[in-house]
């Protein structure tokens, strides 16, 4: 996917920054107001430079109001079989909302990815999705086969009573951001994936069962239970850690309104 971040700020030119490390190949936008130490094409208007380049990406990544991207993007926009997907966050990265051509266009696994390297909450909006209440946080230990965490992610989803239709996403920590396992076993079985911040998985305190290979090996008390309830609002865990092999795998249940 050809992607471009585009941003007015000093603040996100700092979240674009971050960013890019992992969207290798990506070209960045800056305001030419914002002082920022960054390698990128300068602009002068937003709703300019989104008519210039609306077209020649696959995915736009605003780090601005949505308000004002919104403005930009109106007069561009056609269908969302052929428009970019469009993704916003703020300039605090807390949240990556999926905004323009969510399904079809890839903006949900955009918001996903973007989400992913700057620990931010993809914010999904899509019937097809939003309605999804399940979520599977697993943990593993390095170089676990794709084919084994499906596996596991299967059993959890028997014992859990749920089926494979509920689930929204499965989830981990963010020291597993590179695991190849994990990485395929969700591309596989056709779900995103989210990684939780270690530092909000020390934060969230609880009676999670500590697990003495995790603790040695990423520094975490817990990863299952606790990534699979920061990964929505409203969750209760409806099955405890399972320890499958090297693979722990919990459910959480969101409460929809």
């Amino acid at each position: 996917m050809k992607v471009a971040f585009i941003t007015l700020s000093v603040e996100g030119a700092e979240v674009v920054k971050k960013a890019m490390k992992r969207f290798k190949g990506a070209h960045a936008y800056i305001h030419e107001k914002a002082d920022a130490n960054i390698c990128a094409q300068r602009f002068e208007r937003v709703t300019q430079l989104t008519e210039e380049i609306f077209n020649d990406y696959d995915g736009l990544v605003y780090v601005a109001p949505t308000g004002a991207v919104i403005r930009a993007l109106a007069p561009m926009i056609k269908s969302k079989i052929s428009d970019p997907a469009v993704v916003v966050l703020d300039v605090g990265a807390r949240y990556a909302v999926s905004l323009l051509s969510g399904h079809e266009g890839g903006a949900n696994d955009l918001s996903f990815a973007v989400a992913n390297a700057v620990g931010a909450q993809p914010v999904i909006s899509t019937t097809t999705e939003a309605v999804k209440d399940i979520i599977i946080g697993i943990g593993c230990r390095k170089g676990k086969e794709k084919e084994k965490i499906i596996e596991a992610i299967n059993i959890a989803i028997d014992k859990g009573g749920v089926a494979m239709e509920q689930v929204r996403t499965l989830v981990s920590a963010d020291v597993k951001i590179d695991e190849t396992g994990l990485l395929d076993a969700a591309k596989e079985l056709g779900l995103p994936i989210q990684f939780i911040s270690s530092t909000q998985i020390r934060s969230l305190g609880g009676s999670f069962k500590t697990g003495e290979l995790v603790e040695k090996s990423v520094n975490l008390p817990a990863v299952a239970e606790p990534a699979a309830l920061l990964a929505c609002t409203r969750a209760t865990l409806i099955l405890n850690k399972l320890n499958l092999d090297g693979i722990t795998a919990a459910i959480a249940k969101e409460e929809l309104i």
